[in-house]
């Protein structure tokens, strides 16, 4: 499959089936904690970027051999850069009556036209890491045409517009948005969003760049309570790690599927994470070219591509 991936369990939006709407790696942004790596193609300017018929089609396939819990719309890149977000949600809707999720980074949702693509969504799941302009900039790299109060008051127009639910992820970054002052002022502009739910996350899986440090249980389970009753710790965070743990764990898995084909379980078990988080970890590696994925009798299985000599 080239556009739909899944499905997987996922502790948010149960059995998710997800659809890629942007080629690896463009977005709008060059997080710090990004697992999929760095952006090569950094863009504000939405496009039709892959063909909307062939996405239905395959999903079509898909939709008949499984019965997914939220069709996802998310992937290698930011998926409100496709200029047909819009379609794509309609026909979704005309194949299937699964609820439709949007996992976006929010850093388009100023522009009324973008917005209004998105309105037939069911779920919208935007991130707030920072309401500071120098701490925005460090930590997600932006576009240069993009600017955090406007982002800011993206969010709170969507939320004056939008019927459906908002889970409003934040980021939390040891040492960079962590600090009392990053919290309180997240605090103040997440009242004026008011969205339906603020899910706390930090790095549990190699982030593109080793500054993205994650915070521990208990200094998230503080920032829970400082947050309040709308907020919810979504981090699986028996996965934390040191930085250079990360690449230990990318090794043995790349490998693994040097030696024989693997597959998500098979990690799952050797490193003790969730199903999700292998999933999202080995599309991590197929977008850098580490390995490459084969269906056989309805399994997926990945093996290690050769090293350049």
């Amino acid at each position: 499959m080239t556009y739909i991936f899944g499905p997987v369990p996922s502790r948010r939006l149960g059995l998710s089936l997800g659809i890629d709407l942007i080629p690896p790696k463009t977005c709008t942004y060059d997080c710090l904690y990004c697992q999929v790596g760095r952006t090569t193609c950094l863009t504000s300017e939405p496009e039709l970027f892959v063909p909307i018929g062939e996405v239905i089609e395959e999903l079509k396939d898909v939709i008949e051999k499984t019965h997914p819990e939220t069709i996802t719309l998310a992937g290698s890149g930011e998926p409100t850069l496709h200029s047909g977000i819009d379609q794509v949600i309609s026909l979704v809707k005309g194949v299937s009556d699964t609820r439709v999720a949007l996992l976006t980074n929010g850093a388009l949702l100023w522009r009324k036209e973008v917005r209004d693509r998105v309105l037939a969504a069911d779920l919208i799941m935007p991130t707030l890491t920072t309401v500071f302009e120098e701490t925005f900039r460090k930590i997600h790299r932006p576009h240069k045409g993009l600017e955090l109060p406007s982002i800011i008051k993206g969010l709170k127009k969507l939320r004056e517009e939008y019927g459906g639910v908002i889970l409003l992820e934040i980021v939390l970054l040891s040492g960079i948005n962590d600090s009392m002052k990053e919290l309180e002022g997240m605090k103040d502009v997440i009242e004026d969003i008011s969205p339906d739910k603020i899910q706390l996350n930090t790095v549990v899986r190699p982030p593109s760049d080793t500054l993205a440090m994650p915070l521990n249980m208990k200094q998230m389970e503080k920032i829970r309570d400082f947050f309040g009753e709308k907020s919810e710790i979504i981090a699986s965070l028996s996965s934390n790690k040191k930085a250079g743990e990360y690449d230990t764990d990318l090794n043995i898995i790349v490998e693994m599927a040097r030696r024989r084909p693997i597959t998500a379980s098979d990690i799952s078990g050797v490193l003790d994470i969730s199903r999700e988080e292998s999933e999202r970890i080995l599309k991590g590696l197929l977008i850098k070219g580490a390995v490459r994925k084969q269906e056989h009798e309805r399994e997926v299985y990945y093996t290690a591509r050769e090293k350049k000599t």
